[in-house]
């Protein structure tokens, strides 16, 4: 019974401390799609995948011209030639999904890198405002299945988001 009490004891006594805790969430996505240099990012993520698809469109335009110049002069040409022209046709093909491949992934690392820049900004803002605030800890809002609309603080964190950076240097993204 003495061991009950003294276990009891010091659940009443040590446990006090977690209801003075502060505990807040917000949305990162939220953030990072509609502060200023989120939508900087996107805008200029979107520039230059149109340029990407233009380029693709013509080079895939070419192929076909060459695969239907190709079909027309079967009957003409001899096999040897026939197999030949064949042959460079893949080749073509194979270096434009190369290029392809290489320029969505270098797409997907600008944005990656981007991103990295606006969360890192976060991360120094929400250590700041942690601080001031005396925030014992801060959630992802979407780790959060209910919770009271006073502790999002995702409004406060996009004012002062769009207070320390409007745009995210990008990665040189041309390709040659």
């Amino acid at each position: 019974m003495n061991k009950f009490f003294i276990l009891f004891f010091f659940l009443i006594f040590f446990n006090h401390s977690s209801a003075d805790d502060k505990i807040i969430y917000l949305d990162v996505n939220f953030l990072l799609t509609e502060s200023e240099a989120g939508k900087y990012i996107n805008k200029e993520l979107q520039r230059i995948n149109n340029i990407n698809i233009e380029e693709f469109k013509k080079i895939e335009t070419s192929i076909k011209s060459d695969e239907e110049n190709l079909l027309k002069q079967k009957n003409i040409l001899k096999e040897e030639d026939y197999n030949l022209k064949i042959k460079d046709l893949k080749s073509k093909y194979n270096s434009y999904q190369k290029l392809k491949n290489l320029k969505n992934s270098e797409l997907k690392e600008i944005r990656d890198e981007s991103a990295n820049q606006v969360l890192s900004a976060i991360n120094l803002i929400l250590a700041d405002y942690s601080k001031k605030n005396q925030i014992s800890l801060i959630i992802e809002k979407k780790n959060i299945v209910i919770g009271k609309t006073e502790l999002d603080v995702t409004k406060d964190i996009l004012d002062l988001l769009n207070q320390k950076i409007q745009k995210v240097e990008l990665k040189k993204w041309m390709i040659n």
